[in-house]
């Protein structure tokens, strides 16, 4: 039994209140860039920006820990999901998939966080 290979890191920081704007700017971007288990999630929420925020940034971390860049998948293509435990987990389809594949990827760890400021998201790529 061979052992699990990195294939690549991500990590990715979105400004809070930046994207807070955003989204208030342009209400249709909470559809575009967010699943609807997302938007369930963060509903009961008072405050959902934080976590819609951490969001998007796994959405770049995987990119990232593909070497790829903005664009490289669509956004409904790469979503989180929690555990009851409340564990993130990535939930990968579609193009995002198909890279991931060719890349030898098959599973992927991930962690979100946030301040009061800043939402962030760290990926590992592992070929296993």
């Amino acid at each position: 039994m061979g052992h699990a290979v990195i294939v690549g890191i991500g990590i990715d920081l979105v400004d809070i209140e930046r994207f807070r704007t955003s989204l208030q700017r342009t209400p249709s971007m909470r559809t575009r860039l967010f699943t609807d288990v997302e938007l369930a999630y963060v509903e009961p929420k008072v405050d959902p920006v934080p976590s819609l925020a951490a969001r998007f940034a796994a959405r770049e971390a995987v990119m990232k820990s593909l070497g790829l860049g903005l664009g490289a998948f669509g956004f409904h293509e790469v979503w989180v999901e929690r555990a009851e435990s409340g564990a993130p987990s990535l939930m990968v389809t579609g193009r995002a998939k198909g890279l991931a594949d060719e890349a030898g990827i098959g599973v992927w760890h991930l962690t979100l966080t946030h301040s009061a400021t800043t939402a962030g998201a760290y990926v590992i790529a592992e070929r296993p």
